[in-house]
């Protein structure tokens, strides 16, 4: 299987504005931009149109403290709309702000400290995260947006001798494959030469991401 034939806008639009709701599902999905692809391919599998997609910009995962307002903000928007909400973030460096947050508004979100658990299966990536304190990972959105999320903030494209500080610490880079593409896969290890990093490629496909989604 190579890309997924859902429909999308363009990568920069999800990494800087997000996504607007379409439709007039029961249940609307507040997600990150980098899970945009994702659960459009996962509602146009499975036939879910009572589920609608909006989604934050994806940028939020660089400056964490963004995303428990902005998602506070989205639920008071779109929730009269709504039978229910679902956030679609883990925790994702919030300090337990975004759950408490939930809980708080009476929502539900994804369990889990952050997307690469959850692709890979939180039970399972809790059982070896304590011998991979050194491994960096990437999902396929930011094997896309490697660029735009990793070099140009980093400001490896300008200063490419900071590598060595930023990753120096670091011995391999995991890439969580949630397709089957080998030009995706390409471009991670090309991501993971850059870095100096040992290359490991791990086929998770939607891991705990589809079972969330498909108990709603």
């Amino acid at each position: 299987m190579t890309e997924p034939s859902t429909s999308l806008p363009d990568l920069d639009q999800l990494t800087e504005s997000g996504l607007r709701p379409k439709g007039a599902g029961s249940i609307l999905l507040i997600a990150c931009g980098a899970l945009a692809r994702e659960i459009l391919d996962l509602k146009q599998a499975n036939g879910w149109t009572h589920m609608d997609l909006t989604c934050l910009p994806a940028k939020y995962h660089l400056y964490p403290e963004k995303i428990t307002a902005a998602v506070r903000e989205s639920v008071a928007k779109h929730r009269d709309r709504y039978d229910s909400i679902f956030v679609v973030y883990a925790d994702c460096g919030t300090g337990g702000l975004l759950q408490a947050a939930c809980a708080e508004m009476g929502v539900e979100m994804v369990a889990g400290p952050h997307c690469y658990s959850f692709f890979e299966g939180n039970d399972r990536f809790a059982q070896h995260s304590e011998t991979e304190i050194t491994t960096f990972y990437l999902t396929d959105f930011l094997v896309r947006q490697f660029e735009a999320f990793i070099i140009k903030p980093m400001g490896l494209d300008r200063h490419p001798q900071l590598r060595d500080m930023y990753f120096g610490n670091y011995e391999k880079l995991v890439y969580q494959a949630q397709t089957d593409d080998p030009a995706l896969t390409e471009k991670a290890r090309a991501a993971a030469d850059r870095l100096g990093l040992e290359f490991e490629r791990r086929f998770t496909g939607y891991g705990d991401l589809a079972t969330h989604l498909k108990d709603l």
